[in-house]
């Protein structure tokens, strides 16, 4: 019965949340901007390194390790076709956000968009859990507060990428 309580109220709580309560910085729209316009590895693991820390900053959270995986995205296959991929993931007991850099069959570098799509909603794991004190769920509210998000670093919206 408990259980099944905590877990409407987290949802409803989770709901009632559509923003994100921080000022963005002008260093955080810029190493934003800088994750749009790059495939490069190696300029992607610094320049991810950098927004998150300042994003955790400026919410006054912990900051979080963060691992590009130069590999494939986890994915399951059933009859020779994908039905389901991991592009990332937030563990909240290590503070660690992992990302897969290339797409789950080809093999081929992510495309921007949705490489700081998939940043942007690790990281919000990581603020619902340390700044909102939520079971971080996909609800209506995380996807609201991930918009506000990218609306604060200036992405726009037709770069946004739902799928995550």
């Amino acid at each position: 019965m408990f259980r099944s309580i905590f877990r409407q109220s987290n949802y409803e709580y989770s709901n009632s949340v559509t923003k994100v309560k921080i000022a963005i910085s002008d260093d955080a729209i810029a190493l934003t901007q800088g994750l749009l316009q790059t495939t490069d590895t190696e300029e992607r693991h610094d320049l991810s390194e950098q927004l998150l820390d300042e994003l955790s900053d400026l919410a006054g959270i912990d900051i979080v390790e963060f691992v590009l995986v130069d590999d494939n995205q986890i994915h399951k296959k059933r009859d020779g076709k994908i039905v389901m991929k991991r592009y990332g993931s937030y563990r909240p007991g290590d503070k660690m956000i992992s990302i897969h850099n290339r797409t789950a069959a080809r093999g081929q570098i992510l495309a921007p968009k949705s490489y700081v799509d998939t940043l942007l909603h690790e990281w919000l794991h990581h603020y619902d859990f340390k700044k909102l004190k939520l079971n971080s769920i996909h609800s209506r509210g995380f996807y609201l507060r991930l918009n506000d998000l990218k609306d604060k670093l200036q992405i726009p919206r037709e770069k946004y990428d739902q799928s995550r």
